[in-house]
């Protein structure tokens, strides 16, 4: 499969998944957080689709389009590594949607940075919530739930935080 078969498969199904977990967490209230901004395509998928919902972006630093880049106040700066644990401090678990585009080319380092920060993401997430991401993650509480029609497997996964 060619890189740019790649590249739109994982597109179709990171949209067919957002738009997944937006549908099951309408009408659930605590804040929304963007795991990674890159360019901004997800968190202004997700601003525009939820425009009553607080997005909170957690990223090093803030590169991404203008046209698609969060206020200061509502982006969190710095290593997720670190940064998550101070927002959970802050925000307790009551995210009803996590996404996370956190991984890179090489597959390897993409699973040990899964391994690492799983557990930083797994307490943030309400009851009921969501968390959607371009990599298979190391959760011990949060149950794996079959894609959408319109997504790829292998190419996004989501998992719910039951109890």
């Amino acid at each position: 499969m060619s890189r740019l078969d790649v590249f739109i498969n994982r597109m179709v199904s990171q949209r067919a998944c957002l738009d997944f977990a937006i549908e099951q967490t309408r009408g659930m209230a605590g804040p929304v957080f963007e795991l990674g901004l890159g360019n901004g395509r997800t968190f202004d998928h997700m601003r525009e689709r939820m425009p009553e919902r607080d997005v909170y972006v957690f990223e090093r630093k803030v590169e991404s389009n203008p046209a698609s880049t969060p206020e200061p106040e509502m982006t969190i700066l710095g290593d997720v590594r670190e940064t998550l644990p101070q927002s959970l401090e802050r925000f307790g678990p009551t995210a009803h949607l996590i996404h996370a585009d956190l991984g890179g080319h090489n597959l390897e380092k993409n699973v040990r940075f899964a391994r690492e920060i799983s557990p930083f993401i797994e307490p943030m997430l309400a009851v009921g919530g969501l968390f959607v991401s371009s990599d298979r993650m190391f959760f011990t509480s949060l149950t794996e739930l079959p894609l959408p029609a319109d997504a790829i497997e292998g190419r996004c996964f989501i998992y719910r935080r039951d109890a």
